[in-house]
């Protein structure tokens, strides 16, 4: 895989969060035709999308791609948005990676430009931040993220000095850079306090909200926010004090990307629609409810609760109206839009057309490569400890142990609802957690392969390709119903949708001759269906495959 096809994803809460870490060190967190349409400018859906280069991309996703800020800082530093255009480098994904198992401590924050238009940024502040500490802090190496046009988000935090000077006439002309970007602002749920639907911490849900228009004024897109779970007291008490616990250590304003964004070039079919994106804080894929709080912990398990509160505050803001609605979510989100696909139809009206789609949320029960059922075992104390059995379906836990209807391949077949299944073969949060966790290898036999699948030798991808096998059964076996969607790739990746330059762009991963924009798009419209399973690795040309760090630097 040549390295300028290696697509930018965060990996903070993989890596960087002990709260999404599952038992034992296990770190958490083929071609078709399709029908055409014209879009504005005269392209078709088909078309691929425009190079991230040239125009106005957002960030890339991750679990957390958004700038938040982040638990257990030794010293604050602000975030420097260096504003010139990004080159083919020549391994961005293993930079940005190092750059985030190395930087330990951080508070990015994005501020508005103070120019005519809403949607700049700029870095006036990180001009003020240099001239005030006299010096910037670069990471070692520089933190590489993709931000819209192809700009490099550097953060700044522990590491190497440089002139500040320097950094101050970078900063000042990344501020004459206009970044095209839809910025939204956070809403909390104050209301939802009072009824206990609240966060880990206690604190009110949230949600950001891009209101719809023209012919997209009466159709949502809600999307759930993915980032692991916590499956006891520990681990949900470490993750209390961070954004994915409390919505007070969220940032108050994020960028939609992928297929949140607001332009038809970047998000063809839904890009003027009521768009939501909602925040995740209970760590349960809003299944937990249990009513009585520990006074020494003072956790809240209510992601049951926030859920339905967070529903009914977007049905009274017209969602009671929709004509088109479709729930999405990425990662533990992805899950969440399959363990709620059934119940969020029954909240729209009769006549609505209402879909759900699931990405990187199928998770599988496999056992490890040392024949250990890990990740049941932390499925089973994720629905214990939440509580979630009563919020599971009653088609699965009347059958099975209520752990067991945490997997979608329990679950997937019941529902009635169309639902689309995004994932790849090779989920490499899947690889790296649930088939090679670190107990797993203590010897560090897998750590080059699963950091990097390039790396893998001809037996772990003999094992690998036994995976890929398990999974494709597990999918396969839902059924063909033509309202059932597949865009199964064979991309080493975890979450594709929020993404730009996954969902949509000039060079994104296709099957079929297909983007997963149109893909989606065709399934949803009802225009022609899409069910493709990819070829085995390493076949797929069009794949962004991730690394997560160089070996030796770990």
């Amino acid at each position: 895989m040549p390295p300028d096809r290696r697509a930018a994803h965060s990996m903070h809460a993989l890596r960087r969060h002990p709260m999404s870490q599952l038992p034992g060190g296990v770190e958490d967190t083929g071609r078709e035709s399709q029908a055409q349409k014209t879009l504005p400018g005269g392209r078709t859906p088909n078309a691929r999308g425009p190079a991230l280069g040239t125009a106005g991309a957002t960030p890339s996703h991750a679990v957390d791609a958004e700038p938040e800020k982040e638990q257990g800082a030794s010293r604050i530093a602000p975030l420097l948005l260096v504003g010139f255009p990004l080159p083919r480098v020549h391994d961005p994904v293993t930079r940005r990676a190092r750059a985030t198992a190395a930087s330990s401590r951080s508070v990015p924050v994005s501020f508005p430009c103070l120019l005519p238009s809403t949607r700049r940024l700029a870095t006036w502040f990180s001009v003020l931040g240099c001239v005030a500490h006299r010096r910037c802090v670069l990471p070692r190496p520089a933190t590489y993220l993709f931000s819209a046009h192809r700009r490099i988000v550097l953060r700044m935090a522990n590491g190497s000095l440089c002139s500040v000077w320097w950094c101050c006439a970078v900063a000042c002309a990344a501020a004459l850079v206009t970044v095209d970007a839809l910025l939204v602002d956070i809403t909390y749920v104050e209301s939802a306090v009072a009824r206990g639907a609240v966060c880990l911490d206690g604190s009110a849900p949230a949600y950001h909200l891009a209101r719809g228009s023209g012919s997209g004024a009466n159709s949502w897109l809600v999307h759930f926010e993915g980032g692991g779970w916590c499956n006891n007291v520990t681990t949900c008490l470490q993750r209390k004090r961070t954004r994915l616990g409390s919505s007070k250590e969220m940032v108050t304003q994020i960028a939609f990307s992928g297929i949140l964004n607001d332009r038809p070039d970047y998000s063809p079919d839904f890009y003027n629609w009521n768009k939501v994106k909602v925040r995740y804080c209970d760590g349960s894929s809003f299944t937990g409810d249990v009513e009585q709080v520990d006074p020494t912990t003072k956790l809240y398990y209510r992601g049951a609760r926030i859920w339905q509160a967070v529903m009914e505050d977007l049905l009274a803001k017209g969602m009671d109206k929709a004509q088109n609605a479709l729930i999405s979510g990425c990662s533990a989100g992805g899950l969440t839009s399959i363990l709620h696909c059934d119940r969020f139809h029954e909240l729209l009206p009769a006549g609505a057309r209402v879909k759900c789609l699931s990405d990187a949320g199928f998770f599988i029960n496999e056992k490890d490569v040392a024949g250990v059922g890990y990740i049941a075992a932390f499925f089973n104390d994720v629905v214990t400890t939440h509580g979630s059995a009563k919020n599971l379906p009653s088609s699965c836990t009347s059958s099975l142990p209520p752990g067991m209807c945490f997997f979608p391949q329990n679950e997937v077949k019941q529902i009635q609802t169309p639902l689309f299944i995004l994932n790849a073969a090779y989920d490499s949060w899947q690889v790296r957690n649930i088939l090679v966790p670190g107990i797993a290898d203590r010897r560090g036999t897998w750590h080059s392969c699963k950091h990097d699948i390039d790396q893998c030798s001809a037996d772990q991808l003999r094992v690998l390709q036994g995976f890929r096998d398990d999974f494709l059964k597990a999918v396969t076996e839902q059924g063909n119903s033509a309202t059932r969607g597949l865009f199964i790739n064979s991309c080493f990746v975890h979450c594709q949708s929020e993404s730009q330059e996954l969902w949509f762009s000039s060079d994104s991963p296709m099957l079929g001759n297909t983007t997963i924009a149109n893909a989606v798009g065709d399934w949803f419209f009802d225009r022609s269906p899409f069910q493709k399973i990819d070829c085995p690795y390493p076949c797929d040309s069009t794949c962004h495959n991730r690394i997560y760090d160089d070996p030796s630097h770990t």
